[in-house]
């Protein structure tokens, strides 16, 4: 009899997500909103995030697509989604929402995953956007979820690394 495999738990601890990973591949990390989903993949051997692209939010059939297609086509071995915790470090109703997401994505891929703290993220990355780059309000908008993918996989990359 042919057991099916089942979903691993996701991981909220680097020490726990990294042990089950392999030596070399690489990693996809995402910044899960309402209404998008920004992307960023790691090189193979986990050094550098960068960011990839922004989905625009649909159904679970089309957001499912669209990140499988992303996956496959990287040879992606482990998944962190930004966790959004709220300040206090409680779980609110967008980590609820995100928990949910994570699930969901867990059950289709089977992969280790891991919710990462991302308090913070979103703003470092705004603040650097506005100060640093000087760019508009529109491009701003069109890059600050993958950008805060690359962000969240950089705080890992570097944990990882130590």
């Amino acid at each position: 009899m042919c057991m099916p495999m089942q979903t691993p738990p996701p991981f909220y601890s680097l020490p726990e997500f990294a042990a089950t990973l392999p030596p070399l591949g690489r990693l996809m990390a995402m910044d899960v909103g309402t209404t998008t989903i920004g992307i960023a993949v790691s090189d193979a051997r986990r050094i550098v995030g960068s960011p990839d692209l922004t989905i625009t939010r649909k159904k679970w059939s089309a957001d499912k697509a669209a990140l499988s297609a992303m996956i496959d086509g990287q040879d992606v071995v482990g998944i962190v989604i930004g966790y959004p915790l709220n300040m206090d470090g409680t779980a609110g109703v967008r980590a609820q929402a995100t928990r949910a997401f994570a699930r969901n994505l867990q059950e289709e891929f089977k992969l280790p995953l891991l919710l990462w703290d991302e308090r913070m993220s979103t703003m470092a990355v705004v603040r650097m956007m506005e100060k640093e780059a000087d760019l508009s309000r529109k491009r701003r908008d069109e890059l600050v979820d993958k950008l805060a993918a690359s962000y969240i996989l950089q705080g890992v990359l570097d944990g990882l690394g130590r």
